[in-house]
């Protein structure tokens, strides 16, 4: 636990992208500003969010400071945290920023687009003594030690293996939302928005953790089947399978071109019963040999919640960089594998209504992939590539 740190009223927040997903975090502030844990102190964009945008927040002589120039709104508005919402290559120098100021951080994930931008963020931050949140929220979930607690007592017997799926849908209009978006790279610099990385990287990062595979040394092997349906540089319809020091499988599956989109989940596989984890709804459901299935619902403990109790001396912190490793060690195969292999034109279908596209069969090859821990290509998929292999 980090030494205490105490504030005089709610800890000063400075929130870095407040647009998109970044409008999931101005809310979330709000809610805990009416709890009165912190404060919205300041607002960085590149234009400056509305009166409109910001009417939860209070009238126009009262709303947070706004500025493009990240440093400066930390000097002026005397920030304890930040939280960054940015485009991905972006992440690195950010948090260096705050970390150079002493500010405390909540990263939103992935932490960074390669191995030497996450190590060159979490070393620097180490050597500033700052905290760093990484934002993995469904690693705030109860039911990830809850799951833990039911293998550690051999519930489902000996685990043989953890597999993820999502299967999602995202418009053509989604590739369109910002000029990294669906990019490997842009002017040199690594992107590496694809399914597995971005949009369900919860998948990834959970499965690592019931495994507790969590850190880069746990990872020994990465095989990857990367591809795409949508006209971008990046992939939409890819599995990973990655090899632990302990001898662990662990297959995560995913695209956003479903077939009938729903909730993702991570499946850990026993001996005598297996326990299915829907990470978004924190539910859990429990089925083994000579009992009934058996169904919860945990609570959550939001990241930022948790970075401010954390920095107050009143709980562990929930993600830190170090246990995201394993995750970034994927995040590093995929950027090393070849370019995401284009899908025939008779392999998907244009859903005109939701102007998408969708693979055919895609959902019952994403399922199976959980389900059997194996790769699309093993699966028979005759558009999948090669297998490729990363250590």
């Amino acid at each position: 636990m980090t030494s205490t740190t105490s504030y005089e009223g709610p800890v000063p927040v400075v929130l870095a992208g407040a647009r998109g997903h970044g409008r999931w975090h101005l809310q979330n502030i709000r809610r805990l500003q009416d709890k009165g844990l912190v404060r919205l102190a300041g607002i960085c964009e590149l234009t400056p969010l509305t009166g409109e945008e910001l009417e939860d927040f209070g009238a126009p002589g009262e709303l947070p400071e706004q500025s493009a120039d990240f440093g400066a709104l930390l000097d002026s508005t005397g920030a304890a945290i930040a939280v960054i919402c940015t485009p991905i290559p972006t992440h690195t120098d950010l948090a260096l920023t705050a970390a150079a100021r002493g500010v405390h951080l909540l990263l939103e994930k992935p932490p960074a687009p390669s191995y030497a931008e996450f190590r060159r963020m979490a070393d620097g931050v180490a050597a500033a003594g700052v905290v760093c949140q990484i934002g993995f929220q469904s690693l705030g979930s109860h039911a990830v030690p809850a799951i833990r607690e039911l293998v550690a007592q051999g519930t489902i017997g000996r685990v043989d293996g953890i597999g993820g799926a999502g299967a999602w849908a995202r418009a053509e209009e989604y590739y369109r939302r910002a000029p990294w978006a669906g990019r490997r790279r842009m002017n040199g610099v690594d992107v590496l928005d694809g399914v597995l990385t971005n949009p369900l990287a919860h998948a990834v990062a959970t499965a690592l953790a019931l495994d507790g595979a969590t850190r880069a040394e746990d990872v020994t092997g990465i095989e990857t089947e990367l591809l795409r349906a949508n006209d971008i540089e990046s992939d939409d319809t890819s599995c990973v399978r990655v090899t632990t020091t302990a001898g662990s499988r662990i297959t995560v599956a995913a695209t956003l071109c479903a077939e009938h989109p729903g909730e993702p989940y991570v499946l850990v596989h026993g001996t005598s019963g297996r326990i299915t984890f829907w990470y978004k709804q924190d539910r859990v459901l429990v089925q083994r040999s000579g009992h009934g299935p058996q169904e919860y619902t945990y609570a959550r403990t939001d990241l930022l919640e948790n970075l401010v109790e954390h920095l107050e001396g009143r709980a562990e912190l929930l993600v830190a960089p170090e246990s995201t490793g394993a995750f970034m060690k994927v995040v590093e195969a995929i950027r090393q594998a070849p370019d995401p292999l284009a899908l025939p034109a008779d392999a998907w279908y244009l859903e005109p209504e939701e102007n998408r596209r969708v693979v055919h069969g895609v959902d019952t090859l994403v399922e199976a992939a959980a389900d059997t821990l194996a790769l699309y290509s093993e699966l028979g998929a005759s558009w999948a590539p090669p297998k490729e292999v990363s250590t």
